[in-house]
């Protein structure tokens, strides 16, 4: 390479670096100006959280809804209740409610919860965020679980619906399937 080549590529190299930490600079500049920008319009509020409390806009606070709680096992030697049979919460309002299982055999069981509601019509209102009854539960023998439910009821509930009944009944799932009900007929041999 000759002389001339080499201290080309050499000021090529320094003009470079120089865009790498003008790059670099500007990186953390930005960081100063996006929280200026922020604060000018009102984005986001540059004290903090605590100085502004949040607030739902969609909590219809001028009226509650009873949520009547129920628990049932179909062929199941499991127990399985709800931690607190009623709650009243306000439509658009984020609840959370707990069931509490037992397995009382000597064996794992899995088990698939089905809920119900009523009236029939609470079910388009009543939306859940998340619920044990999304999946399977598994529950080694006598293992206790709580198992929690987490909802809003919608706020466009009518106020002639002030009481929800939700219900869950659990059945015995074998292979993921629902498990055959014993019946009372026998092959014979």
């Amino acid at each position: 390479m000759s002389p001339e080549q080499r201290a080309a590529n050499a000021a090529l190299m320094k003009r470079l670096g120089v865009v790498v930490l003008a790059m670099f600079g500007f990186g953390f500049a930005l960081v100063p100006f996006y929280e200026k920008i922020c604060e000018v319009t009102g984005i986001r509020n540059i004290d903090g959280p605590a100085s502004r409390p949040l607030a739902s806009t969609q909590v219809d606070a001028s009226r509650k809804v009873r949520i009547e709680l129920d628990a049932n096992v179909r062929a199941m030697a499991w127990t399985f209740r709800p931690a607190q049979p009623v709650i009243d919460v306000h439509p658009g309002q984020l609840g959370q409610v707990t069931y509490e299982v037992v397995n009382t055999t000597d064996r794992p069981v899995t088990g698939q919860a089905i809920p119900s509601y009523a009236p029939q019509e609470a079910a388009q209102y009543f939306r859940k965020l998340d619920c044990f009854c999304f999946a399977t539960q598994t529950l080694q023998p006598g293992e206790r679980r709580e198992m929690p439910v987490v909802f809003v009821i919608d706020p466009s509930v009518p106020a002639d619906l002030p009481a929800i009944a939700l219900s869950y009944t659990f059945f015995e799932v074998e292979g993921g399937k629902l498990a055959a009900a014993p019946s009372a007929s026998r092959e014979k041999p």
